[in-house]
This record gives structure tokens, sequence and C-alpha cells, in this order.
């Protein structure tokens, strides 16, 4: 999302049980798309993180996802990308690049 904004939008990325790096094969796959993923590390969804946000996207956490009255949610259903070769790591990237699109579009 970061890196279609172009900078429109703040993003902050957490998972509700991080891992303790990125995976190799999902990082191969964002550098692919020219994501700068330098900076990038699993961190934990906390309350703070969905306060801060006016959306939240999930992708399938349910109910272990913090909900703070007032804000937007999507739900993406995608597919866990833990531990994928590279050819589904690339279809699950590419349907999340789908929803940012349709997202994008609903922003001013």
């Amino acid at each position: 999302m970061e890196h279609r904004a172009g900078g429109r939008v703040v993003v902050s990325s957490a998972g509700n049980a991080p891992a303790a790096k990125v995976d190799p094969v999902v990082a191969q796959v964002l550098v692919e798309t020219g994501a700068d993923i330098a900076t990038a590390y699993p961190k934990p969804l906390t309350d703070e993180v969905v306060k801060a946000a006016d959306i939240v996207v999930t992708m399938g956490c349910g109910d272990a996802c913090p909900v703070a009255p007032g804000h937007r949610y999507l739900d993406w259903p995608i597919t866990d990308p833990e531990g994928p070769p590279i050819a589904v790591a690339r279809t699950i990237r590419d349907e999340i690049d789908a929803h940012i699109t349709d997202l994008l579009a609903t922003l001013p």
C-alpha cells in the first residue's frame, strides 16, 4: 500500500502473530514490484495501532484482531503467505494489489 499510494497515505503494517522476520520469498516478491522493504519487519497488531488508524485492513484474522469503535474496517480474505513457494507468493501479492487498487480508488 505504501509503495502504491505514492505518499497519499501513512501505512502501518502489523499482524496478530508476527514472525521473527520477513519471509525471504515474501520479501522477494515485494521487491519485484519496486517496493522498498529495507525497513520492513514484523510487528504485533496492538490496540494502539488500531486506534491510530482511519482504516483498518485485516486479512482473515477475525476475532483475533483488536477492534476500536468508529473506525472503517475492511477484511480481505487472503491466504496466509507464511512459507509459500514463489508462485503462490506472487499470486497472493497480486490479490493484495487488486484490493489496494480498489481501496485507493475510494480515497480522496
